[in-house]
């Protein structure tokens, strides 16, 4: 009886350890293929007549920095990015898992197109100028994540790159700026969107 309880036990045991290190689900393109690290993907709008693309563009009444922004016509499929998980090895991009976004382009401006989320006129607002890898205190705000959204995906910004930061977290939704550009900034509404293996 006492052999049969451990036997139990262990065997419950060995059940739930599995069951908690199940990986999250890979993100899928439009087309139902993994998405991957190593490959460029455009990030395109779920809504058709509501913007095209991301891209990066002038937002501040300035020519640099630039940020993210959504392209205003639909017809527009933005620019080529990347995704590098946190663990740069996995070569899968999954839900729900910490993230840098690069643009593949170069831009007028001498930054790194590495997404990043700051504050600007009261806003959180995504820029273009973050740092790639290095995970930990001081790049928190260069880090997102790709979640389901009905049968779709959204952005969000919650890091879990520092163990004892707490950072705002929220989803990435679309906010007109004073120069008319569809600024991705966090927001009440998430952006819906979907990946275009460019």
């Amino acid at each position: 009886m006492y052999k049969m309880k451990i036997l139990l036990f262990l065997l419950i045991s060995t059940v739930s350890v599995s069951l908690g290190q199940r990986s999250p689900d890979p993100v899928r393109d439009i087309d139902g293929n993994l998405v991957r690290s190593d490959t460029d993907y455009y990030i395109l709008p779920v809504f058709r007549g509501r913007g095209g693309g991301v891209t990066l563009a002038p937002t501040r009444n300035e020519s640099c920095p630039l940020d993210v922004v959504q392209e205003n016509l639909e017809v527009d499929r933005g620019l080529p990015m990347k995704f590098t998980p946190v663990n740069p090895k996995k070569g899968v991009i999954r839900e729900s898992t910490d993230l840098n976004i690069i643009f593949s382009a170069s831009s007028i401006c001498i930054q790194s197109n590495v997404w990043m989320l700051e504050a600007y006129e009261g806003q959180l607002i995504v820029s273009g100028h973050g740092v790639a890898g290095n995970p930990g205190r001081q790049t928190i705000s260069n880090w997102f994540k790709i979640e389901k959204f009905d049968n779709d995906y959204k952005i969000v910004f919650c890091p879990t790159v520092c163990d004892f930061c707490k950072p705002v977290c929220g989803d990435i939704g679309v906010k007109i700026a004073e120069n008319g550009s569809r600024r991705l900034a966090i927001s009440d509404v998430p952006f819906k969107v979907m990946f275009k293996k460019a």
